[in-house]
């Protein structure tokens, strides 16, 4: 694996870059995450794929967010990122936000081969909004060490149903770096909150009916703790109604352990799909 930073439009964006033999696909992790936030899926697929999993800006070591960040502006580096990278007919897998952001850039670029959506890319509601906004406070805190953050993620997610792993833990200290005799997120909580926001301007319809190249949607249906799914099966109905080619496959994964666990399951479904899609 090759650790380095692209120029995207005068901006960095880091990428942890996993060689393979039969296509590129980009991984694209959700609001608060990282490049390792799609783990499990880069470790079964990497070596047949090429995968080039992003720290979106804000996050990671990738620069700063706009002073307006939305899931478009995002869009713009990651066609950016296959320009500078010169990736021809890329695949996208995108997590939660990111499948928001790999459904705009399929509506934007011919070239995409095919399209992962993982939990993600449908239509908004106040649903999530409770779900998610109250988590977003850890941001803006100051800890003492990189230790006390992460034993506090650890304590989310905890609520969250999650089981706790070394590769969790790894996730988590990755997100927070020293300042000022302090460890605090490396992203700022207002631009998370407005790339949140951003969300609640897709039209699954618009972006959908662009589309013209196969998707698979990965729907998790599981509790969160003791709350409902982030996304409820109404939620996607405007989605399945746009996309011309899709197949969708569910999971009683919730929304969080569909990325933060092994799930043979989703892998299984991702590599029927790849299969479908053909050699490079």
């Amino acid at each position: 694996m090759q650790f380095y930073q692209v120029n995207v439009n005068g901006n960095a964006i880091q990428v942890a870059d996993h060689p393979g033999e039969k296509g590129t696909i980009i991984a694209i992790h959700g609001l608060t995450g990282n490049h390792r936030n799609l783990h499990y899926y880069i470790e079964r697929f990497k070596g047949d794929y090429r995968i080039i999993a992003v720290d979106l800006r804000g996050r990671g070591n990738s620069a700063a967010l706009d002073q307006e960040p939305s899931i478009f502006k995002h869009a713009d580096d990651i066609i950016g990122l296959i320009k500078e990278l010169e990736i021809e007919n890329p695949i996208l897998m995108g997590y939660s936000m990111g499948a928001f952001i790999s459904a705009i850039v399929a509506s934007r670029l011919d070239s995409v081969k095919g399209v992962i959506l993982l939990d993600g890319a449908a239509e908004m509601s106040e649903h999530q909004r409770g779900i998610v906004e109250p988590s977003l406070g850890r941001i803006s805190k100051a800890y003492d060490s990189q230790e006390a953050y992460v034993a506090e993620i650890q304590r989310i997610y905890g609520n969250l149903g999650i089981t706790w792993s070394d590769e969790i833990a790894k996730t988590a200290a990755y997100e927070v770096g020293e300042k000022g005799g302090h460890w605090e997120n490396k992203t700022d909580e207002a631009g998370i909150r407005a790339d949140f926001g951003s969300f609640y301007t897709f039209d699954p319809e618009e972006i959908g009916s662009t589309i013209s190249c196969p998707v698979l949607l990965v729907y998790a249906s599981g509790a969160i703790g003791q709350m409902p799914p982030l996304f409820l099966e109404a939620h996607y109905d405007k989605t399945k109604a746009a996309i011309r080619d899709l197949d969708v496959t569910e999971t009683d994964a919730n929304h969080y352990t569909l990325v933060f666990e092994d799930r043979p399951e989703v892998n299984q479904a991702i590599e029927t799909f790849l299969g479908k899609l053909g050699g490079a």
